[in-house]
C-alpha cells in the first residue's frame, strides 16, 4: 500500500472515531476535525467546527410552583372520584330544620326548648278557659245591672234575679239579708249604720269575683316576663358548646360552625314565641277584667240606692186613709 492511501485510512479511523464519541457524550467544545494534504510531504490541515447545540432540557418545578399535571377528560374515573369529596364537604352535617336542630341540640337547650313549649300550650290554654269565662261572667253582670237597674225596690230586683247565680244575684241576696238582720234596730236608730253595713258586705263581694276573674292571668304575667330570659339561658349555652365543638374541630368552616349556632338561636326563637303571646294575652285580660268590675260597680251601686230608697219609705208616715184602714 503506497503512502498516500496509509494516510487517507487512518484519517477515516479518526473520523469514524471522533463522531462516534459526539453522539454518545455531547461536547460544547468545538469540534476539530482534521483534513489530510494534498500534498504527501505536508501536514494534515485542521479545521475547527463550531459544537452542535446542546438540547434545552425541560426546566424542572420549584418548590414553591407545582408540577403541570395533564388535564384529565371529565368522563374519566378520576375525575368523579376527586369531585366526590368536595361535594360531600360541602353537604351540612346536621339537618336545619326546627325538629332536626332539636334532635341535633344539647341535653340542656332540649330542656329549655320543652319548658319554653310547655309554657306556650299553658298560654293558650289559660286564652282559652278565660275568655270563656270573662265573656260569661260579663253577660251575668250586665243582666244583673239592668234588672237592678230596672227594679223599685230591692225585694222586686231579689225576684227579678230569681235564683240565678252570678255576682249580680250575690249582691242583691247579701243586701237583704243584712237588711232583715237590721230590721228591728231600724224603729230606733237612722239607716246610717245599715247602709254602711250594706255597703261593705257588697264591696268585699264585689272584690271576691274580680279576684276571681283575674285567677290565672299572674301564670300570663310570669311567662311573658320569664320565657325570653329563659331561651337566651339556651342560647348562651348552645353558643358556648359551637365554640367548644369549633375549637375541637379547629375549623372555623361554615359547615362546622352554622349548625350549632342554629340550634342555639332556636330557643331563643321559642322564648319570643313562648313570651310575646302571654304579654299580648294578659293585656287583653287586663281590660276585660277592668271592665267586668265596671259593670260589678254599676250592680252594687244599684242595689245601695235601693237599699236607700227602701229605707225613706219606712221613715215616710202612711197616709190618713191607709192609717184608717
Amino acid at each position: 500500500m503506497s503512502r498516500n492511501g496509509l494516510l487517507a485510512a487512518l484519517a477515516a479511523v479518526m473520523l469514524s472515531a471522533g463522531s462516534a464519541a459526539a453522539q454518545e457524550q455531547p461536547n460544547t467544545q468545538p469540534r476539530v476535525t482534521t483534513v489530510p494534504a494534498a500534498d504527501p510531504q505536508s501536514a494534515p490541515t485542521v479545521v475547527e467546527q463550531p459544537a452542535p447545540a446542546a438540547p434545552v432540557a425541560p426546566a424542572s418545578p420549584t418548590a414553591g410552583q407545582a408540577a403541570p399535571t395533564a388535564p384529565q377528560p371529565a368522563n374519566q374515573p378520576g375525575a368523579s372520584a376527586q369531585a366526590e369529596p368536595s361535594a360531600i364537604s360541602l353537604t351540612l352535617p346536621h339537618d336545619l330544620s326546627p325538629w332536626g336542630m332539636f334532635m341535633a341540640a344539647d341535653i340542656i337547650v332540649k330542656a329549655v326548648m320543652i319548658g319554653l313549649a310547655f309554657a306556650s300550650l299553658v298560654t293558650w290554654t289559660v286564652w282559652l278557659a278565660k275568655s270563656l269565662e270573662i265573656l260569661f261572667g260579663k253577660l251575668s253582670a250586665r243582666r244583673a245591672a239592668r234588672a237592678i237597674g230596672n227594679a223599685a225596690t230591692l225585694r222586686q230586683a231579689g225576684r227579678s234575679l230569681g235564683n240565678s247565680g252570678g255576682p249580680g244575684a250575690l249582691l242583691v241576696r247579701a243586701a237583704e239579708e243584712e237588711t232583715a238582720l237590721s230590721a228591728g234596730a231600724l224603729g230606733h236608730v237612722t239607716g246610717d249604720g245599715l247602709k254602711e253595713r250594706v255597703t261593705s258586705r257588697l264591696s268585699r263581694i264585689e272584690a271576691a269575683a274580680a279576684r276571681r276573674m283575674s285567677r290565672g292571668t299572674g301564670v300570663l304575667a310570669t311567662i311573658g316576663s320569664t320565657a325570653p330570659f329563659v331561651g337566651l339561658f339556651g342560647t348562651v349555652w348552645g353558643i358556648m358548646n359551637a365554640f367548644i365543638g369549633i375549637s375541637q374541630a379547629q375549623t372555623t368552616n361554615l359547615a362546622v360552625v352554622a349548625p350549632g349556632i342554629a340550634e342555639a338561636l332556636l330557643a331563643t326563637a321559642m322564648g319570643l314565641v313562648a313570651a310575646i303571646p302571654a304579654v299580648v294575652i294578659y293585656n287583653v285580660f287586663a281590660r276585660s277584667i277592668a271592665g267586668y268590675r265596671q259593670l260589678l260597680a254599676d250592680a252594687s251601686a244599684g242595689v245601695e240606692r235601693l237599699v236607700s230608697r227602701d229605707l225613706d219609705f219606712r221613715t215616710v208616715p202612711q197616709a190618713p186613709a191607709l192609717a184608717a184602714e
